[in-house]
């Protein structure tokens, strides 16, 4: 085999954080490269956040034309439901346009980009199966593991064999379900429940646990349940599924027991949304000796360091929370130490994981919730005004749902924050800044702010707060 390529950094994955730190190094004259072997730039801009809020904005759309034509305020004649293929097409032209926005990103920032399957061979070495034919081999003193993860789909008799879809397949339909069952309340579930709800759809959401997005405070996702319920879509909490059968597409049957009774759910399409494994098969990890978890991660420190010198992991493989935004910080942790190793000045410790669900309404969160603060015995006063205060959503007829804030009884710093709202993501940075900088609450409500703007509820949000006695 001729003799390696030698580089400064590559990368095994083109995801979030291991593209900009190959970016970042070629800017600065390091000899970088990147390996793809399927989606380039990684799953965000291609099957997963960007693609999906784009579907959801679509059925948002939808949803409010079919309200606002009820009230007589829009005049819509002989149009009625939604046309799927071109909900697709929307999606797919964004794409295409991130696509090649990445294109012209390597090609201006010097990182080199190799299609193909990238696999570790010792410590400093990656052979490459290229996409056209052959192999490659390269040489490097940095190695970054950026390969994600993927939907988890259960060994549950017949699952497989029905085909189920995952949120990739989910992104590509270009026909309304006639009767959508949705295996897991999580995040990406609940998106999609409400989403094609509003396409025309049935909806069933079918969740293991006691309650829909168990790891919010209860009052959180009860109101949220609430809301989703208003709409039509109906749920089955604390439910198992011993068996499927049929085929998702045409007729698919989910026998099972909620609270120990029978029961059995047929539908059109199933998605299933319960989970992720991640990628770290098939890359040579076990060859070199890197360290994985119980759950299969790869095994990092704070600074992403895996258990062999020279290798780190990064974003969904490595751990992280699941977020594109914690997977650039990822980036940023790696970046930093890389340039000063003897005193790198960011880690995983204690950051911030804020994370915005986008339903409609939102759901924002930051911080400690209620539940985490009364688990670790932290004492708090509490505020909580419903959405009716923030005076904007009345201008949007957006009014369900609240925000609440938790600060510390001891020092009045603010512990955590999560709104329930129109545009509640758009409110977090604002309440981070003053969490980053250890400001009092007192720094929010103090504030003048535009009139009328979502975070100008912040101002009575955190009024509201009692005094510190």
């Amino acid at each position: 085999m001729a003799t390696p390529s030698h580089y400064d950094t590559i990368s095994i994955g083109s995801g979030e954080a291991g593209k900009y730190i190959c970016w970042n190094r070629a800017s600065t004259g390091k000899k970088t490269a990147v390996i793809e072997h399927k989606w380039l730039g990684g799953s965000c801009p291609n099957i997963a956040c960007l693609p999906s809020k784009n579907v959801l904005y679509s059925a948002d759309i939808l949803h409010n034309s079919q309200k606002y034509a009820s009230t007589g305020l829009l005049k819509v004649k002989g149009a009625s439901g939604v046309d799927m293929s071109v909900v697709r097409e929307r999606k797919r032209d964004m794409v295409n346009g991130l696509i090649e926005m990445h294109e012209g990103v390597f090609k201006n920032s010097g990182a080199e980009l190799i299609l193909g399957h990238g696999r570790l061979l010792d410590a400093k070495t990656v052979e490459v199966e290229l996409k056209d034919g052959g192999k490659k081999l390269m040489t490097a003193d940095n190695i970054i593991i950026c390969t994600g993860s993927r939907a988890k789909i259960d060994n549950t008799p017949g699952l497989k064999e029905a085909k189920p879809l995952t949120h990739i397949e989910m992104l590509e339909l270009d026909v309304v379900p006639t009767h959508l069952i949705i295996l897991g309340g999580g995040y990406s579930g609940i998106e999609f429940a409400q989403a094609y709800r509003r396409f025309g759809a049935e909806v069933t959401v079918i969740e293991r646990n006691e309650r829909i997005l168990r790891n919010e405070d209860e009052d959180v996702s009860s109101a949220l349940v609430d809301i989703l319920k208003g709409e039509g879509i109906v749920f089955h909490s604390s439910t198992s599924i011993t068996s499927v059968r049929g085929t998702s597409g045409s007729s698919v049957t989910l026998t099972g027991a909620q609270n120990s009774q029978p029961l059995e759910i047929s539908g059109s399409h199933l998605l299933v949304a319960s989970g992720r494994v991640p990628n770290t098969e098939g890359n040579g990890l076990e060859t070199v000796g890197v360290q994985l978890t119980p759950s299969g991660h790869v095994k990092v420190n704070e600074y992403l360091q895996t258990s062999v010198p020279g290798i780190f992991a990064v974003g969904d493989c490595a751990g992280s929370p699941h977020f594109t935004h914690i997977s650039f910080d990822d980036f940023r942790i790696v970046r930093d130490f890389l340039n000063n190793p003897t005193s790198p000045p960011r880690s995983t410790k204690n950051r911030q994981v804020p994370y915005t669900l986008y339903t409609s309404p939102e759901l924002a969160h930051v911080g400690l919730s209620e539940a985490a603060a009364k688990k670790a015995g932290i004492k708090y006063k509490l505020a909580k005004l419903p959405m009716t205060a923030f005076l904007r959503t009345r201008t949007m007829d957006a009014t369900q749902g609240f925000a609440k804030a938790l600060v510390s009884a001891s020092d009045d710093a603010i512990l955590g924050f999560t709104a329930l709202g129109p545009r509640a993501g758009e409110m977090l940075p604002v309440v981070q800044l003053a969490m980053a900088n250890a400001l009092p609450y007192t720094s929010l409500s103090g504030l003048i702010i535009t009139h009328p703007t979502m975070c100008e509820g912040l101002v009575s949000l955190f009024g509201a707060v009692p005094e510190r006695t």
